[in-house]
């Protein structure tokens, strides 16, 4: 449907500018639609009240040992937004603080976050607003009467023109408004997408330094080992040399300790591996340096844990938010496609003057105006219903990879408070081992006073004490990387 109507009276540019704006005022108020496609829900939460299939005591074992402490798993305990500080080391505070400022990984995820939001205000701008614009022509013309049957000479002459056009799509159907929808969702997978790289970034890491603190103890400890297998070897080569010992007993000392001297280099490629990691998470080239040497003294463990059911699970979890956004997305998608098969019309105004001179256009030119009405109402379009359908398929695609990260969450959640509880009675039981080790060296080192114990004796004993305490280095560490995981499965605090 088309209508377009032109009048010649010469009036103002002024008064012309302001019809202008008043019909565009009123297409604008005036003129609305309903959204195509259902209106999204946001899925039901999880209907389960625990984690595991058997409960989870909401105390751990405890331990006379450093990071031995019981902890608490308190049900609704507020998540603290700068949840690492529980750990208690200000050096790891200051680089995760750092590592927010300068991170490569997070600027990029900021960057495409600003991105979204960026192309949801532009279309904002081209959708939901008439289109105003301005435009000034000048042609040079020649008109022969003879081509109308006239006679005379050719005539040359300028034509210049000055209009301001208004174009607005009326989005009866509402998908214009389902563009938007689709639009402000994936800005919101953006921002979670943010905040889980925060999450992400903060729990590797705290992991990185405690993993960094526990190989820079057991190479310690393996240290010692070596050097009292050394010693043991010394010995043996000189009851061989006397005769009172085989050749075969000082190899097999030799062997015991090339084992453990092999195992220094694999512990030290370790230790700077993790160095450069943390480095690189904290924006720094490896080899700059400034890296805090984190040994276990310097955290704590948090005794009290917080524990979220998972019906709240689902609505603080970054990845299941940004999930549901992209589910979000897919739906307005639908809409989008729904509305294609239904009429679109677009309206537009023109107004403007015709003048032979410029002088003249802005004063006395030809006034020039126009409207028109389109309606566009698909008759055969096969590939319409099809793009129907792909938008529906895409739609249960996100809907199942929603209900996979939900599940996916759950299983991390349970299987991270079945370590806090198992890691903690291993603790228990190795803290039994050392206690016993260390009361049996302290037997061995009086005899060898009192000589009732041979050097011999003394160096074995020291060798197992120190065998444990490399296993007991490993499950104190685990219990705070427990800790880190937790706080990560648990979605970290809300900012």
């Amino acid at each position: 449907m088309e209508h377009a109507k032109t009048c010649q009276r010469p009036i103002s540019l002024k008064r012309r500018l302001a019809a202008t704006y008043l019909v565009a005022g009123l297409v604008t108020a005036g003129l609305a639609g309903c959204a195509a496609g259902p209106d999204f829900q946001r899925p039901t939460a999880p209907d389960v009240a625990r984690y595991t299939a058997t409960p989870v005591a909401d105390r751990t074992a405890s331990a006379p040992t450093q990071f031995g402490e019981t902890q608490r798993l308190v049900e609704g305990l507020p998540i603290e937004t700068q949840w690492w500080q529980s750990l208690g080391s200000s050096a790891l505070d200051g680089l995760i603080n750092e590592a927010f400022h300068v991170s490569p990984t997070l600027a990029s995820i900021s960057a495409n976050l600003r991105q979204a939001q960026e192309l949801l205000a532009a279309q904002a701008g081209s959708t939901q607003y008439p289109q105003v614009d301005v435009a000034l022509g000048s042609q040079r013309q020649q008109m022969s009467p003879s081509s109308q049957g006239l006679s005379g000479d050719a005539r040359q002459f300028s034509l210049y023109n000055a209009s301001v056009g208004v174009h607005y799509n009326l989005d009866l159907a509402g998908g214009n408004r389902r563009a938007l929808e689709a639009l402000a969702a994936r800005a919101d997978y953006r921002r979670f997408e943010l905040n889980a790289a925060r999450l992400a970034l903060a729990g590797n890491m705290a992991t990185a330094a405690i993993t960094r603190a526990r190989l820079a103890a057991q190479l310690e400890a393996t240290t010692a080992i070596l050097r009292v297998q050394d010693e043991q070897l010394r010995l043996a080569h000189e009851r061989v040399r006397i005769g009172q010992a085989s050749p075969d007993e000082a190899l097999s000392l030799q062997a015991q300790a090339e084992q453990t001297r092999a195992e220094l280099p694999a512990l030290r490629k370790q230790l700077q591996q993790t160095e450069h990691l943390l480095a690189v998470l904290a924006g720094r080239a490896p080899g700059t340096g400034g890296i805090p040497a984190f040994t276990l003294a310097d955290f704590t463990l948090p005794v009290e844990m917080p524990l979220v059911v998972p019906s709240e699970l689902v609505r603080r979890r970054p990845d299941i938010q940004a999930s549901e956004a992209l589910l979000h997305a897919a739906n307005a998608d639908y809409g989008v496609a729904v509305a294609k098969l239904y009429p679109q019309i677009n309206l537009s105004a023109n107004l403007g003057s015709q003048a032979l001179t410029t002088g003249a256009l802005f004063g006395g030119g030809s006034a020039v105006w126009g409207l028109v009405a389109q309606l566009t109402q698909p008759l055969f379009n096969p590939g319409l219903p099809a793009e129907k359908r792909a938008a529906l398929a895409a739609f249960d695609a996100a809907a199942a990879n929603y209900q996979s990260v939900v599940l996916e969450s759950l299983r991390n959640v349970a299987d991270t408070l079945r370590a806090v509880e198992s890691d903690a009675q291993t603790l228990t039981a190795l803290a039994a081992a050392d206690m016993a080790a260390q009361a049996s060296l302290q037997s061995v080192e009086r005899q060898y006073r009192l000589g009732a114990a041979s050097y011999l004796q003394l160096l074995i004993a020291q060798q197992q004490a120190q065998s444990i305490r490399i296993n007991m280095i490993a499950a104190q560490a685990q219990r705070l990387v427990d800790s880190v995981a937790l706080y990560q499965a648990l979605g970290g605090g809300v900012s």
